[in-house]
């Protein structure tokens, strides 16, 4: 088994605290030419082996199922939780936490306490990229990867995404007549998701995509 870190914004952080998010879908790298189906009938990205002429299979990059990944989240690296002891006052704070060996820094995640800012304290908002593996509290076990295009992603693998329809509620005072059943699905609001990320018209580009399934792990007391 195998650890890698993967990044998730704020968003997706609590639809997987929610239990709503458990896939998520990666571009492949441009290297991976090609696609072609395997004995058992799936999609992988191949390449031909020049030397030997045998088919050289692509691993995917966030593992096998099995392995686990954990989760970067923007944060904070804190103290003022901590007593004189290197304890967090758990009736203050709002997650169950690691520390760091050897000292009391703690983060804090943008997940909890949205714009909030501590930079006057000396508390700077750190990207996600930036978080290390001490500072991660969640943890996700793969359980299943494949390979597809991204609009061939279904109704309900949308709602798996951890993304909802935009409709009823908070949405009815503000969806435009001319609005389509397919920007009021979950499958709209991944592709509304997709181009935030990736730019206008990424999800219209309908690349390769990786599709990891996972399931979280709790961490033990």
């Amino acid at each position: 088994m195998r650890e890698r870190g993967i990044i998730f914004n704020a968003e997706m952080v609590r639809a997987i605290l929610s239990g709503r998010k458990t896939q998520t879908r990666r571009i492949m790298k441009a290297n991976c030419m090609d696609v072609a189906e395997m004995d058992d009938g799936s999609l992988w990205p191949w390449r031909e082996n020049g030397e030997t002429g045998e088919d050289y299979w692509y691993p995917c990059p966030f593992g096998v199922v099995g392995d686990r990944l954990w989760v970067r989240e923007t944060w904070q690296a804190i103290h003022d939780y901590c007593d004189e002891n290197g304890n967090v006052d758990e009736r203050r704070y709002p997650r169950s936490i690691p520390k760091q060996r050897g000292n009391y820094w703690h983060p804090v995640y943008a997940e909890s306490w949205g714009n909030e800012c501590r930079e006057d304290r000396q508390f700077p908002w750190r990207p996600a990229i930036h978080m290390p593996r001490w500072a991660s509290c969640i943890t996700l076990e793969i359980t299943g990867v494949r390979v597809e295009r991204l609009n061939s992603v279904s109704e309900e693998d949308a709602q798996r995404e951890g993304v909802q329809p935009l409709q009823g509620g908070y949405w009815k005072h503000y969806q435009p007549n001319e609005w389509t059943q397919f920007q009021l699905s979950a499958r709209g609001s991944l592709a509304t998701l997709w181009n935030s990320i990736y730019g206008d018209d990424s999800w219209w580009a309908n690349p390769w995509v990786w599709v990891v399934e996972f399931k979280r792990v709790e961490h033990q007391p």
